[in-house]
């Protein structure tokens, strides 16, 4: 009897699902900049040897190495999230007229609910504006398709190709087909009317970016990479992503549904196909009505955000009300789990440096990190946040309109991956400009928010392996800033005084906090500390730093020593020397 090959199948995330389906692809250079929730494809690509995968300063220089790959020959890939892709803007326009030599694919993760972003945005507008496909998973088996696919099309098309993700399908596990690793081969050719984009040339490519697009448009017509699953013809919902798997919860086999893998070009044909099919359309897409606006440009009938809205994520539930049905009633998890409102971890070292600023009542435009976490109570530290290293701009700007009112009050606090993302072009503007700034980088020696990424001012790669290091005090230097200090911020009384000093002196100038994040492995920590309750008298001045393992029991602080480092911070705020170590004498 014959026994069949059968394909190996593995539970993977959606991430995981895309790492794998680069390496299937014969990808052979990744270079993308962490942002939750695309970070761990990079991280999951990196275990394949055959792959060489790096950690960029930011995401425009991720994806510009990345066509630099393709340029020469070699199938290339970059991830970020929603809000990076705004950085390398830049170059996905213009790279939609150049086209690419080996296959180039861009990885883009939503974040609908903002569970761990600035704000909601949705990346089909750029691959609308920018003229390329998009393609858009909705399970761990498609992510890795899609990928492989990706790549097909971005040869035969002559285009870079966007692959959207979001937080649940990137976060979700299903079973994939695994298959093996195959790796096509370009040469580079020398061609300066196509990839030298003077305006001459520049304006001879655009008509190839329209033609392009026509030929997508009818590509997604056919492929099957967008089909129709027939059910009854009452209702018709069309839909993408992660709203596809919720419409097929609550309905079923109950309606039809046309399921869009390839939302950017948008079919025509078949979407008047598919309306003429059912009595009633609808569109089932998170955040903004992009189908929904093309099926009304159509002059078809449409039920969509007049029902569903266009903020958050969605749920089963809420489309089982927008369509009138009964929901399902359940715990969710907000009642089976107390709330606990986001905090710095016990031995942050950011927490010295921000209790000082608080103490010293210092206006403190903040950054992109889990340093933002400042701005939260009981520190209540940073005033304003907005994107990566605007905290550098921002206090130029608002120091340069308010003068010596701000000057001697006002910082700007920045981390040490985020200062190499964006911070460096905004220090630039304070030295060349000369506002009287003070700047300080919170240096933990990690990109600590997106879960432990290596970053130039490590001197570690990807893999752990040395690499190239930032020296953050010589950079500052060399840029300008003759008064650049370096403080422990498990020192209160030297964070009080390099402050001090610095706001009063009149020129730019830096601060770096700098103590390794508390939750890297190789940073040893002392022993927890204890409170002596004859000595306390329950003044509660050590609980204005918030430290997790600090807590009041029967009118006393109280010391966790299962989350206790033995930094010593709030031991300095104890008038009384109630705090001593557990270590033995």
């Amino acid at each position: 009897m014959e026994v069949k090959n059968e394909r190996k199948k593995e539970l993977m995330l959606g991430n995981k699902a895309v790492a794998r389906g680069l390496y299937e692809a014969g990808v052979c250079f990744i270079s993308s900049y962490p942002g939750t929730p695309s970070t761990e494809i990079t991280e999951e690509a990196a275990k394949y040897d055959e792959i060489y995968c790096e950690w960029a300063p930011n995401e425009k220089v991720a994806m510009e190495s990345a066509f630099g790959a393709s340029l020469a020959g070699r199938r290339s890939f970059c991830a970020q999230k929603h809000v990076g892709l705004n950085v390398a803007a830049d170059p996905l326009y213009t790279m939609s007229y150049t086209g690419v030599n080996a296959g180039m694919v861009i990885a883009v993760a939503d974040d609908p609910g903002m569970h761990s972003s600035q704000n909601e945005q949705d990346s089909r507008h750029h691959a609308i504006a920018a003229k390329v496909p998009m393609l858009e998973p909705s399970d761990s088996q498609e992510a890795l398709a899609f990928t492989k696919l990706a790549y097909d099309i971005s040869e035969e098309y002559d285009t870079p190709v966007l692959l959207k993700m979001c937080t649940r399908v990137a976060h979700s596990q299903s079973v994939v087909s695994l298959s093996e690793r195959e790796v096509p081969v370009k040469e580079y050719e020398k061609n300066i009317a196509k990839y030298v984009m003077m305006p001459g040339n520049a304006l001879k490519r655009h008509p190839f970016v329209e033609e392009r697009t026509k030929k997508l448009t009818a590509f997604a017509e056919t492929s099957g990479i967008n089909r129709i699953e027939k059910g009854g013809n009452k209702l018709g919902i069309i839909t993408s992503s992660t709203s596809y798997q919720y419409v097929k919860e609550v309905f079923g086999d109950e309606v039809s549904v046309l399921k869009l893998g390839m939302t950017n070009p948008l079919p025509e044909q078949l979407i008047r196909s598919f309306a003429a099919e059912v009595e009633q359309l609808a569109v089932v897409e998170e955040l903004d009505p992009i189908i929904e606006n093309h099926v009304r440009s159509l002059g078809l009938d449409v039920i969509g955000k007049d029902r569903l809205p266009m903020i958050y994520e969605f749920s089963q539930n809420m489309i089982r009300e927008a369509f009138g049905r009964e929901t399902k009633s359940g715990r969710t998890l907000n009642e089976m789990i107390p709330m606990r409102p986001p905090v710095m971890c016990a031995g942050c070292p950011h927490r010295g440096m921000f209790y000082t600023l608080k103490k010293n009542r210092v206006t403190v435009l903040g950054d992109i990190g889990c340093y933002t976490l400042g701005a939260v109570a009981p520190l209540g530290a940073i005033e304003m946040t907005l994107c990566m290293g605007a905290s550098i701009g921002a206090v130029h700007g608002f120091n340069k309109i308010l003068g010596k009112e701000s000057e001697s009050k006002t910082v700007a606090v920045i981390g040490d991956s985020t200062f190499m993302h964006s911070g460096m072009t905004g220090l630039a503007n304070v030295a060349y400009n000369q506002s009287n700034s003070t700047i300080i980088i919170l240096d933990n020696s990690i990109t600590g928010m997106t879960g432990h990424q290596q970053n130039p001012t490590t001197g570690y790669n990807i893999k752990g392996d040395p690499a190239g290091k930032i020296d953050l005090e010589a950079l500052c230097r060399s840029m300008g800033f003759s008064h650049v200090r370096v403080a422990d911020p498990y020192n209160l009384a030297e964070c009080d005084r390099v402050l001090k000093e610095e706001l009063a002196y009149e020129g730019p100038s830096v601060i770096i906090s700098r103590r390794p994040c508390a939750l890297l492995k190789y940073v040893k920590h002392k022993a927890p500390l204890k409170v002596n309750p004859d000595k306390c008298v329950g003044c509660k001045s050590c609980m204005q730093i918030g430290c997790p393992a600090v807590s009041i029991k029967n009118g006393k602080a109280f010391i966790d020593n299962t989350l206790c480092v033995g930094c010593g911070v709030c031991s300095q705020m104890c008038r009384f020397d109630a705090f001593a170590s557990t270590e033995e004498a």
